[in-house]
């Protein structure tokens, strides 16, 4: 992969291409070690302490300028804000409890870390209602905080094409610019709209170097937007997508032409309708770390009419 300068690789690896994948350590599927077990703990708590429906209980689990983000959207800001809204719901629904399922927990990085899975809310006249939850937890002082919470319906009947809707505005081309490398990308729906069909194209002192091909969707078995990747050297690769405030973070792993492995964590990260940004992190290649990136991407502007 020599052939390859540092910006081409930089970009293909975000999106999570495999021959490419040059990556960060990637987080792994769980915490490691006492940090997975204090992680899960809070999660506990936070089943504990709404059944018993103690409300400052369930703030101080909540660092003091977090938020948090209910199913209808509604923004909480601030560990006294979240209190108001859990006793304002406990006197509303008395007796009501709470389960909570985690799917994965995983490090973003020694002190960060995204916990995500379904909570389901029973009442006593027996109404339920399921919600796919991401907690964002962050270490301060030894001790595992919420930093950010959201949840969302879990909707069964949303279809594949409603569950990449956030992502809608990622269609059209786009160029990542470097010194000696130009990376070239485009995005389309795929005739039956329920995936988004992404073209990479990779040139080096303007001869073409790699071609990749990737496809966005909703994958039904993990309940999550996953990417699959596929390099036109032989390398693959996949992707788990999730929103946390606002960001996309992509679990991303990768199998090289040779069978080198590599994987890493990636941030995209919005700007307006014609820019976004890629910050990856705890990028591994085979045994060896390579270090954090960040590169902008923008549209590219239409051809001037003839």
């Amino acid at each position: 992969m020599s052939r390859f300068t540092a910006p081409a690789l930089a970009v293909v690896i975000a999106i999570g291409a495999a021959v490419l994948a040059s990556g960060q350590q990637a987080p792994s599927a769980a915490a490691p070690g006492g940090d997975q077990q204090a992680i899960g703990q809070v999660s506990q708590e936070f089943v504990k302490a709404f059944n018993a429906g103690k409300a400052e209980e369930i703030a101080g689990l909540f660092h003091g300028g977090a938020e948090l983000i209910d199913d209808a959207g509604v923004v909480h800001k601030g560990s006294a804000a979240i209190k108001d809204a859990f006793s304002r719901f406990f006197e509303k629904f008395p007796g009501a409890t709470s389960t909570m399922a985690a799917d994965s927990v995983w490090m973003v990085g020694p002190a960060l870390a995204i916990e995500e899975g379904q909570r389901v809310v029973s009442t006593k006249d027996e109404r339920a209602a399921a919600s796919r939850y991401t907690l964002v937890l962050m270490k301060h002082e030894g001790k595992w905080k919420i930093a950010s919470a959201r949840e969302v319906e879990d909707d069964v009947s949303l279809s594949p094409h409603d569950r990449l809707q956030p992502l809608a505005w990622l269609v059209g081309d786009w160029v990542d610019e470097g010194s000696d490398a130009v990376v070239r990308i485009s995005c389309k729906w795929s005739a039956d709209k329920n995936y988004l069909l992404m073209d990479f194209q990779a040139q080096v002192q303007g001869k073409p170097a790699l071609k990749s091909e990737q496809r966005i969707g909703w994958d039904p078995l993990t309940q999550k937007v996953k990417s699959w990747v596929f390099d036109s050297d032989g390398g693959h690769g996949e992707g788990i997508w999730s929103q946390v405030a606002g960001r996309w973070v992509i679990k991303s792993s990768a199998v090289m032409p040779d069978g080198t492995t590599g994987s890493a964590t990636i941030v995209i990260e919005r700007a307006g309708n014609d820019r976004y940004t890629m910050k990856g992190f705890d990028r591994i290649r085979g045994d060896e770390a390579e270090p954090d990136f960040e590169i902008a991407i923008v549209r590219t502007p239409p051809a001037p009419a003839k």
